[in-house]
């Protein structure tokens, strides 16, 4: 059984045949999916989505690309009630993002570091999205260090030293579709870690595995990630696939389907 453990289904991309693409999931064998939110609105939609269905899960976060908004306290208080529903098993997307020139550094920190005392409060893990500030990210976890910390790096993209410094705080690496691409430093991550420390992931409706690169993603189509991973480390498909479930069970608390 396989696992997606980031795939936003609950998206406007798959409006138009949902229903089709849970039943190509199931019928793929993929036994936990969890719906991230990145702001209220989708927040509240993962949730509903989540209530519906016996193997999906939400996620409640505030994404960087929403921070330039600078939100104020009544929308922390609404995450942080929405994360007590039966169904959230985490705080996320949230983290810092400075891949595009007009982000606000600033308003990206104070919003990372609430959501991650919003998780801090409900003791759940937290789920990260990092592009292009590694360092920043990174300081601002030993900062908000506490001893129950601990979650994902989402679509993981760094190098080896970056993923040592991840795993020491107590975070798992979530591999996404990018792990078939050309110039991906992710098969030589998965070389060094211990697949103790590994999550998949689609990032869905984004980053779709070759050869389906630059079309819709779906959930389906983790089994790919899962077999690259196993390629990877040169064993079964059905040991990886096991061994993985087994960590999303436990980083996330969800009992086994």
């Amino acid at each position: 059984m396989f696992v997606d453990t980031h795939c936003h289904l609950s998206f406007p991309e798959f409006d138009q045949d949902r229903d089709e693409v849970i039943a190509r999931l199931v019928e793929k064998q993929i036994s936990i999916l969890i719906d991230p939110g990145i702001d209220i609105p989708t927040s509240r939609k993962s949730i509903e989505l989540a209530s519906n269905f016996d193997f999906i899960y939400a996620n409640v976060g505030l994404h960087p690309h929403e921070a330039h908004q600078n939100p104020n306290k009544n929308v922390y208080d609404e995450l942080a009630a929405l994360a007590t529903s039966r169904k959230v098993v985490a705080i996320g997307e949230i983290g810092l993002d400075y891949h595009y020139p007009d982000y606000n550094q600033k308003a990206q920190h104070d919003t990372f570091r609430e959501m991650l005392r919003i998780a801090k409060s409900l003791d759940l893990p937290v789920v990260i999205h990092c592009r292009d500030a590694w360092k920043d990210m990174l300081h601002i976890l030993s900062e908000e260090n506490h001893s129950t910390m601990h979650g994902v790096m989402h679509c993981f993209s760094g190098d080896t030293a970056i993923a040592d410094e991840c795993i020491r705080k107590g975070f798992k690496l979530s591999i996404s579709g990018s792990i078939t691409y050309k110039r991906s430093l992710l098969p030589e991550v998965i070389r060094h870690v211990s697949l103790d420390d590994v999550l998949t992931e689609t990032d869905a409706p984004y980053l779709a595995p070759v050869p389906w690169r630059g079309k819709r993603n779906e959930p389906a189509l983790v089994h790919i990630v899962t077999e690259t991973i196993a390629n990877i480390k040169e064993i079964t498909l059905e040991e990886t696939a096991a061994h993985i479930t087994r960590n999303t069970l436990k980083v996330f608390n969800i009992s086994p389907p």
